[in-house]
């Protein structure tokens, strides 16, 4: 019997962006997703502000919702920070962990990372778990090594495809407009691939554009995207999410 592919996910990360007038995107992404024959899962990770507020825009639209952090107790004197149950109260399905942003703007490490996912799955939450390499390393040779390192000390024991995604963004493409090429990307997915469920999705991540995203989505082992920008717009997000339509 041959092996069944993973689902595609496209979800996109709003970052520290977006009021209530942001509002008009969600809504209209959803109303554009009715005309949409979708064959991935969509997801919005609003600011926490927002998640309640956009909840009510999607709702009855197939758009999932996932947070951008959350902390690794349930509950306690952590001022400004949620915890993962609060985000499945506020009706999440999933959160990233360990993106690059809070690695480097708040010394995040693996381990944290790891406890990070660890409560996720506690509180019934997919865990979206990002890795990837800075320039330094790429231009050195070592990407799959601290690919591999950070897939063995982010990654919880006993992770699933079920409660587990893995997102590759190289650090060095965030938000700069570069993306590695399609060989590059696709040795790094078959190598994570090599270290996970057969079936738990990788996602690419890192300055995905309507422009690129359907070259993108074709590698192998690359099972959807996790957008940063280009979420922000209805129009921009559906450009990538119709890499799969």
């Amino acid at each position: 019997m041959a092996q069944k592919s993973p689902r595609p996910l496209v979800a996109g990360n709003w970052k520290m962006n977006g009021t209530t007038a942001a509002l008009k995107e969600a809504r209209l992404l959803a109303g554009m997703l009715k005309d949409v024959r979708l064959k991935c899962e969509v997801m919005l990770c609003p600011p926490a502000t927002l998640i309640s507020a956009v909840r009510t825009v999607v709702k009855g639209a197939r758009i999932r919702l996932g947070g951008q952090d959350c902390h690794w107790n349930a509950n306690g004197a952590h001022t400004g920070d949620i915890s993962a149950e609060m985000l499945k109260d506020a009706g999440c399905s999933a959160v990233i962990v360990g993106h690059s942003e809070r690695r480097t703007d708040h010394g995040e490490t693996d381990e944290i990372v790891r406890r990070k996912a660890e409560a996720a799955h506690a509180a019934g939450l997919i865990a979206i778990v990002c890795i990837g390499e800075t320039l330094e390393q790429r231009k050195s040779g070592q990407t799959l090594a601290v690919i591999s390192r950070q897939l063995k000390g982010s990654v919880p024991a006993g992770s699933t495809a079920a409660n587990t995604v893995i997102a590759y963004e190289p650090v060095w493409a965030i938000g700069t407009g570069l993306t590695p090429t399609t060989a590059e990307v696709g040795e790094v997915h078959q190598s994570i691939r090599r270290e996970t469920d057969p079936l738990m999705r990788i996602l690419y991540g890192g300055s995905v554009k309507p422009a690129n995203a359907a070259e993108l989505m074709a590698v192998a082992n690359v099972n959807g995207a996790l957008v940063g920008g280009a979420s922000l717009k209805a129009a921009d997000f559906i450009g990538i999410i119709k890499a799969y339509a």
